[in-house]
């Protein structure tokens, strides 16, 4: 698997690491907190590459991506991507975000609704209540010692400052940890088709899912046997599970197509 365009451009003040694999229609992959394209998607761009052309962003303080000093929004990183697609000359795109990157693509779809084809939004939220319960008392109290140990090693693969280290855990955790909720009409505005997809022991509850799924006025819900993300990537223990993550991409492939 061998991208035929890498490199970076300059974006809004700082430069954003992409690569491009593949031809055809454009699907922009936004990876998630603390991942990268690779980290993220790896499974998505060996599966998808024969049929789409995919375009992998390192977002802000991410991967081998430039530092902001200040703190990440949704809106930035959507900013962010619209003008990279400007400098690739790609007028109009499907998205496919995971966990953050979920809620950036809808973010896109809500303040550039002109720029979308589809979204695949990927254990996303829209509101606090939607997370399981705990999450923010773990988030408020984590520190960069508690940061899950592949998270950290994907990082300094990429990027091997220590300092930058610091800096994303902490612009990703405060995103986090301030995260202002949607109001239902932000949804209800989001006219593009939607494919949502969780895991049943995901971070989002089910019951969550379900509202956005109501509340956007196309929108197709699948829900997965798996943890956050392990539908798509490796899970927490690494394991890859190549049947249910081919099974996923089939279901993205069939309704981008």
């Amino acid at each position: 698997m061998e991208a035929h365009v890498t490199g970076y451009l300059e974006i809004n003040g700082i430069r954003l690491y992409h690569e491009i694999y593949g031809a055809g229609e454009p699907l922009v992959l936004i990876h998630g907190g603390a991942g990268s394209i690779q980290f993220d998607f790896r499974e998505t761009i060996i599966r998808l590459q024969e049929r789409f052309l995919l375009i992998g962003i390192d977002l802000q303080n991410h991967g081998r991506s430039d530092h902001r000093e200040e703190p990440e929004t949704f809106e930035q990183d959507a900013k962010d991507i619209v003008a990279l697609l400007d400098l690739l000359g790609i007028p109009k795109a499907s998205f496919f975000g995971f966990s953050n990157g979920a809620t950036t693509a809808l973010e896109i779809a809500k303040i550039y609704p002109d720029r979308v084809v589809k979204i695949v939004a990927a254990s996303g939220v829209y509101k606090r209540n939607g997370l399981i319960p705990g999450f923010f008392q773990v988030m408020e109290q984590a520190t960069i010692d508690n940061m899950p140990t592949y998270l950290k090693e994907n990082f300094l693969k990429l990027n091997s400052n220590i300092d930058e280290l610091h800096n994303m855990f902490q612009k990703d955790s405060q995103r986090m940890i301030h995260f202002e909720d949607w109001k239902d009409r932000d949804m209800q505005h989001i006219k593009n088709p939607v494919l949502l997809i969780y895991g049943d022991r995901d971070v989002v509850t089910v019951k969550h899912a379900a509202t956005i799924c109501q509340l956007l006025p196309d929108a197709r819900l699948c829900i997965l046997p798996a943890t956050h993300g392990g539908y798509m990537m490796a899970d927490e223990s690494g394991i890859v599970d190549e049947e249910l993550i081919t099974f996923t991409v089939s279901q993205i492939a069939r309704f981008l197509e």
